[in-house]
């Protein structure tokens, strides 16, 4: 029996609604914070947008610009609490091939001779993975008190 396209998309929406639902964009999270990203003045939603915190930023703001972060950590010093957001950036680099398997490849004897069958190797690329922190955004009483980015 074949399935109609519309029992199809019924019996695939809860996982495209999960993948959809994990998937943060500037747009996902301005429509989430709706209430309080409509009451900012055009010029801090722009800078939003763009991705940047500035000082004084709330940490809905920060949210909406920059997503959730990569880790959370509380701060305690002599003048109190805080809270650090960091953010890390993620990238690959080409680190050459490696073999994977071989193959069978047939070929007729020269002259006449025995059909051979050659083993070739099969290769892949072969990357590796890199993180570093890329910002460091600390909350004081819920506003940003200090932004921090590695020299370089």
């Amino acid at each position: 029996m074949r399935m109609k396209p519309i029992r199809l998309l019924l019996a695939f929406l809860p996982a495209l609604m999960v993948l959809a639902a994990g998937c943060s964009t500037f747009q996902s999270r301005a429509t989430e914070k709706a209430a309080m990203f409509a009451m900012l003045d055009p010029a801090t939603q722009e800078r939003l947008k763009e991705g940047r915190v500035a000082l004084g930023d709330s940490m809905e703001m920060a949210y909406i610009a920059l997503g959730e972060p990569d880790e959370k950590h509380d701060q305690i010093t002599a003048q109190g609490t805080a809270v650090v957001w960091i953010y890390h950036i993620y990238w690959q680099d080409y680190v050459g091939e490696d073999v994977v398997g071989y193959r069978r490849i047939h070929s007729t004897g020269a002259n006449g001779g025995p059909p051979q069958v050659i083993l070739a190797p099969m290769t892949s690329s072969v990357y590796q993975g890199h993180e570093e922190e890329h910002l460091r955004v600390t909350f004081k009483d819920g506003k940003v008190t200090v932004i921090e980015r590695p020299k370089g």
